[in-house]
């Protein structure tokens, strides 16, 4: 693992971070909810700007993720893992975006 300061990091199981780490984001090999809560705590501590998180750790980390959530950096964004997506990460938008604008926008004709 390298440890020099990143702005953008990823932090999942090897095969999902293998192209991330292809592409010059820092990568960090972690699928233990315990150690990647405090990868995150440290990569924020760094200055690291933006924290991609595969969808199984984004479900365990919710530690780290609510610490975090009110705060301008590090955004912690849910993606799929090397297996597909889960939907932990469409089901994030979405709340998100009914914060920002108090309406669903996206799904509401789903209903």
């Amino acid at each position: 693992m390298d440890h020099k300061k990143a702005d953008i990091a990823m932090i999942g199981d090897r095969d999902s971070v293998l192209l991330a780490k292809a592409v010059g984001l820092q990568v960090f090999d972690e699928t233990d909810t315990e150690k990647a809560e405090k990868l995150i705590y440290r990569l924020a501590r760094e200055g690291c700007k933006v924290i991609f998180l595969t969808e199984p750790l984004f479900a365990t980390c919710t530690e780290a993720i609510n610490k975090f959530k009110s705060e301008t950096f590090p955004a912690i964004i849910p993606i799929p893992d090397s297996h597909g997506a889960s939907g932990v990460a469409m089901a994030n938008i979405k709340a998100n975006v009914e914060k920002a604008i108090g309406a669903d926008i996206l799904f509401s004709e789903d209903r």
